[in-house]
């Protein structure tokens, strides 16, 4: 169990998750957390980040910082996602053992599990068949980093944990036109639609694929628990074990908007994967269960999309 005083270093603190566990931290009464911005701290500067485990040896370390984006993101930009991702986390778990630290708790993604896995996704079917092409090079990170801390606890006895996060939502989400993730594009989407009056709201594909997502305080809450009560090679899995459609989630976030217009799809556009459901019988298991139900997570996030003045810039 970490000490109320223990020093805990939250990498990615500005980021959707790890603003998350910090606020979750403090809720439960831990005071000696440690930050730094990207320009105090350069992540992908291996040298930057030895020197800075040197004269802060963190007890615990959150490793949440992570370059990110939707399918058109991930497209355009393959060999910055790999290398930046591969980069930043082997400086920090390397770091983190090079100086001792207790126990270090590595984010991940479930776009690391097989395009073809069983659903729902167990944490055993890592690396038994190909990935999703689109993520395939952010996934690739994301095992390797996953696989370094399951490698580290093999060799020297070190106790590095790992979560896979479903699709999550919430504030400090990212809401930019075309580098954001479904939820938060369809909020800003229909937030716009309501304000034009726009008489329908066209949606790519035809709304049938199947969809789970996580409220992010409810994964700090969870990565918080992991941190206090799991040890292990093996990932953990992080959602509800409840999925729904992409029309029954627009119609649900229009809703919550109050946009009262037609909503059209257009099925010439691409649906993506039919369904990624994570098996969360490990957590349960542990006793750990999700909060907030989705059409509550979704009212919370559109007061925040409301409050944030950057949105339209991001």
């Amino acid at each position: 169990m970490m000490e109320k005083s223990a020093k805990i270093y939250v990498a990615g603190h500005r980021g959707m998750v790890g603003s998350a566990i910090i606020r979750e931290l403090e809720r439960q009464g831990y005071t000696n957390i440690i930050t730094r911005t990207h320009a105090q701290l350069d992540l992908c500067r291996q040298e930057a980040v030895e020197r800075f485990f040197e004269e802060e040896k963190p007890e615990y370390v959150f490793l949440a910082a992570a370059k990110v984006g939707g399918i058109v993101a991930n497209q355009s930009a393959l060999a910055d996602f790999m290398y930046n991702n591969m980069t930043l986390e082997m400086n920090v778990i390397h770091a983190a053992w090079k100086n001792g630290c207790k126990k270090l708790e590595f984010l991940g993604s479930s776009c690391i599990y097989p395009k073809m896995a069983p659903q729902p996704m167990k944490e055993s079917c890592l690396l038994t068949s190909a990935l999703e092409e689109t993520n395939e090079a952010y996934a690739l990170a994301k095992i390797s980093g996953l696989k370094y801390c399951e490698y580290l606890n093999r060799q020297y006895g070190t106790d590095y944990i790992s979560v896979m996060p479903t699709n999550l939502y919430g504030p400090n989400d990212n809401y930019h036109p075309t580098h954001s993730h479904v939820l938060p594009a369809l909020i800003r989407r229909f937030h716009e639609a309501k304000e034009q009056n726009l008489p329908y709201v066209t949606c790519w594909g035809d709304g049938s694929p199947l969809r789970e997502f996580l409220y992010v305080d409810d994964l700090a809450n969870l990565c918080v628990f992991l941190m206090n009560n799991y040890s292990g090679n093996e990932t953990v899995n992080a959602g509800t074990g409840k999925e729904l459609t992409i029309k029954e989630l627009t119609e649900l976030v229009a809703k919550v908007i109050g946009y009262t217009g037609e909503i059209r799809w257009d099925p010439e556009k691409p649906n993506g994967t039919p369904r990624k459901l994570l098996d969360v019988s490990k957590s349960a298991a542990m006793g750990w269960h999700y909060q907030t139900e989705l059409e509550d997570g979704i009212r919370l996030s559109y007061q925040d999309f409301l409050s944030n003045p950057m949105r339209a810039e991001r």
